[in-house]
């Protein structure tokens, strides 16, 4: 059946892992007397892919620069990181763009990632190019679907009402700056009728790369403060969920159990590949660093001997904070953009 939970043993890294396909459920149990691991030797547990850089919306916030001249990546391409990826252990792939569904061959990507490679696609939308085709395959394949949040949010609206009336595990991505924040308050305070039958809101640190840096990352305020308080409630009629980026305050500011958590995966259980085919720890660091390239190439050497990945984990894995108590549950937060780190170091 397709939601018996899978189960991988890895021996000489002393963990194992646990996931259920159907749900999304995952985790990572160390052997008896070993430490949690720190980073898989083994590969990647997760890769973020950008299909396509094609993007007609123009929004100020992209951090990837989309545009309708944005290519695609070739469906050749994205089935050699599948072979590579069935073998090192992936077990989800989350696609991304650009608007990944309106890529050409956005079906038989979907496809043979779940049939022919058994691992499950999820992806991000801005809600537009849904057609019933792409819902239908969404449906047979697709572990949960996120849309963008973008104002004045009725597209938003529109795309989360096709996808939950199909019955497709749907999320909302949020990205939080010193604006923005003040409609997560509005919505956390008084849900809109649009968010109903939402499985989660997810909720994105804005990073200051990619198309404009109008926006302001998020900073201590009495905003903030609010809603920190506020998702401690846990009085939505969803459920509530943060990038990585944001584990710094959530360990400083709130009561949240830790357990529920993880801090930044880049380089150690995830990375990021571009449509272009090249590999980075974390897809916030393209517009900033030349990424490898991969086409042709052994992903699992790149994952443990480049340079690139390497030097990302040491610099993930410093001993940044050495008088914090909570280093051990946030890494000292984002080792690229210390700006957008809400602990009060």
């Amino acid at each position: 059946m397709r939601s018996m939970l899978r189960v991988r043993y890895y021996t000489d890294e002393h963990y194992t892992t646990l996931f259920n396909p159907e749900t999304g459920f995952f985790a990572r149990v160390e052997d008896e007397g070993s430490p949690e691991p720190v980073w898989s030797r083994h590969g990647p547990e997760l890769i973020d892919i950008s299909i396509t850089n094609w993007c007609d919306r123009g929004c100020p916030t992209c951090y990837r620069n989309s545009t309708p001249r944005g290519p695609h990546m070739s469906l050749s391409d994205y089935e050699s990181i599948m072979q590579q990826a069935a073998t090192m252990g992936v077990v989800q792939v989350a696609l991304g763009g650009g608007n990944p569904n309106q890529h050409p061959a956005f079906r038989d990507i979907l496809r043979l990632t779940r049939q022919q490679y058994g691992i499950v696609p999820s992806y991000a939308t801005n809600g537009r190019g849904l057609q019933s085709g792409i819902i239908d395959a969404t449906v047979e394949f697709c572990g949960a679907v996120a849309v963008s949040a973008y104002r004045p949010y009725r597209e938003t609206g529109t795309a989360l009402s096709v996808l939950i009336k199909a019955g497709v595990r749907t999320n909302v991505h949020f990205v939080l700056d010193a604006e923005s924040i003040r409609t997560a308050l509005s919505w956390l305070r008084d849900p809109p009728n649009f968010l109903d039958g939402v499985n989660a809101i997810v909720f994105l640190s804005y990073k200051p790369v990619g198309r404009h840096h109008t926006h302001a990352v998020l900073a201590r305020s009495h905003h903030l403060d609010e809603f920190f308080a506020l998702i401690q409630e846990a009085s939505a009629p969803f459920k509530l969920g943060f990038d990585s980026c944001m584990v710094s305050g959530l360990v400083s500011h709130t009561m949240l159990d830790p357990s529920f958590y993880d801090a930044c995966e880049a380089a150690r259980f995830s990375m990021f590949v571009s449509e272009s085919m090249r590999m980075y720890p974390c897809s916030f660091m393209e517009p900033i660093v030349e990424g490898i390239p991969i086409r042709g190439c052994n992903i699992l050497e790149v994952w443990c001997h480049s340079r690139l990945f390497a030097e990302f984990r040491e610099r993930l894995l410093a001993d940044r904070c050495p008088d914090c108590p909570h280093k051990k549950m946030c890494l000292g937060g984002c080792p690229m953009f210390a700006e957008v780190n809400l602990c009060q170091r």
